[in-house]
């Protein structure tokens, strides 16, 4: 027994060592690249996180990524699609040419400190509450990663970052895309994080955001009421449509609402009433087919009260286009990595979590999980990834940042990117997109494969941003 036992143990602490003797050259020594900077990009990951800057606000975040990439050699481009927080940095020149994208903004309200405990920096602030602080650093540091291999001679093309903000809220992916920012790509590549790691080969929902007017007649609420044409009344005769409608909706069909305005006084029937709503579906059809819906819902309420409504698109999304060619590349790289491994402290960070949102103590999956099959109709949320990808085939990828059944868009995840949970995270991130890049750039059959599997998916699809005319909506500086 004790001889079984030993010969486990040996087993298992060659199996890296062989890992590694496995690994070519080249690729160890990008792993070794990005290995080396992990100081430093936990530094610029951690500013990023303490800045939490929302839509279109990431000034010093978007600043810290494209300082950093311009003082590292790339051709650094500021400022585009009339977005000042979006930009791009190059590097190399001639085919194949690759992006990696990056995202960095926050979301408001779920601002934490690095603590297993619910507990804001700052009341009331924003938070990383999906990771971007992690997600532009990871995706920027396997740029780099990619760039000196280029300069060492290993591999050739160009190697093209995307600094893309506003995910959360205004999507600008959109407004790049519809400036062809995307369209002289061969191959896409984004990771996103996660609860547990794997080449995500999996689709989105697609959504369209707009917001619903209504207007009406002011009046004495108890005075003269019979005057009045209340606004407020439509809203909510609206959402009591969405809420009967719900029941006669395909299961894969999720809407959205937020009365966002309704009246300032309860003594004064209210003239002008606000209502955002979105509308989602793992289909682009069917969510245009549950959009009209909504908005015959909309002029119906209106009529009921007696009020006019104005309707207006903000933007939409489309569902992500798989490719499981690159998956499978993505997939055979993680594998070559081997998983994540934790200390008992960051087990114990992860129970801590898990304790305070109600959920089992399981701690945090590091594994890497076997390739999926790709569902026809899958659930989760969207994302702005999914219009790049109807433009260039796009490999994309998850990586475990937070604990098993951690709550998205949570202090809990604010929590876990400010330390070292969501730290390896990154590095795990930033090595799996290097390295498939490196496989990429060496083997122009498999590009030529992936762009074969993008134009049988997509088919006779035109592609178009669901967006109305004009300029993104930047905030106005208060």
């Amino acid at each position: 027994m004790q001889r079984q036992l030993l010969l486990l143990l040996l087993v298992f602490s060659i199996s890296p060592l062989a890992r590694a003797q496995d690994m070519p050259q080249e690729k160890a020594r990008m792993i070794e690249s990005i290995t080396s900077r992990e100081g430093k990009l936990t530094e610029m990951s951690d500013a990023i996180w303490a800045l939490a800057e929302t839509a279109f606000e990431e000034e010093g975040s978007a600043k810290i990524l494209a300082d950093y990439a311009e003082q590292q050699g790339f051709r650094v481009a500021r400022n585009l699609a009339g977005m000042p927080t979006a930009f791009t940095a190059e590097y190399g020149s001639g085919q194949p040419i690759i992006g990696i994208l990056g995202e960095f903004d926050a979301l408001p309200g779920i601002s934490q400190k690095a603590s297993p405990t619910k507990d804001p920096l700052k009341a009331g602030a924003a938070g990383h509450g999906c990771g971007h602080n992690l997600f532009g650093v990871g995706s920027l540091a396997a740029a780099v990663a990619i760039k000196e291999a280029m300069d060492r001679g290993e591999v050739s093309g160009t190697i093209r970052y995307y600094g893309t903000p506003a995910e959360e809220k205004f999507f600008g992916k959109l407004y790049l895309a519809r400036e062809g920012f995307f369209d002289d790509l061969d191959v896409c590549m984004d990771w996103h994080p996660a609860d547990e790691t794997e080449a995500d080969v999996q689709s989105s929902l697609a959504l369209v955001d707009f917001i619903v007017e209504f207007r009406g007649q002011a009046a004495h609420a108890s005075g003269d009421p019979w005057n009045g044409r209340s606004a407020s009344d439509a809203m909510e005769l609206m959402s009591a449509g969405i809420n009967a409608y719900r029941e006669h909706v395909r299961p894969t069909v999720r809407i959205h609402t937020h009365m966002q305005q309704a009246g300032d006084v309860v003594n004064v029937v209210p003239d002008y009433a606000k209502f955002w709503v979105r509308v989602r579906d793992s289909k682009r059809e069917g969510m245009l087919a549950t959009y009209e819906r909504v908005k015959q819902i909309a002029e119906g309420a209106a009529m009921m009260a007696d009020v006019d409504h104005e309707i207006s698109l903000v933007s939409g999304l489309h569902e992500v286009l798989v490719n499981r060619t690159g998956g499978e590349v993505m997939q055979k790289n993680l594998e070559l990595l081997g998983d994540i491994t934790y200390t008992q402290e960051e087990i114990d960070f992860a129970h801590g979590i898990q304790e305070a949102t109600g959920k089992e103590k399981k701690g945090l999956d590091g594994a890497i999980h076997e390739l999926k099959e790709t569902k026809e109709h899958p659930g989760g949320g969207s994302t702005d990834v999914g219009d790049v990808s109807w433009l260039v085939p796009e490999v994309r990828l998850g990586v475990t940042t937070a604990p098993i059944g951690t709550p998205w868009h949570s202090w809990a995840v604010v929590a876990c990117g400010g330390m070292s949970i969501g730290h390896k995270g990154l590095m795990q991130a930033a090595k799996a997109l290097a390295l498939t890049a490196y496989d990429l750039y060496k083997s122009p059959e498999t590009v030529a494969a992936m762009k074969a599997e993008f134009r049988e998916r997509k088919g006779e699809a035109v592609y178009e941003a669901i967006l109305p005319a004009g300029p993104p909506p930047i905030p106005t500086k208060k």
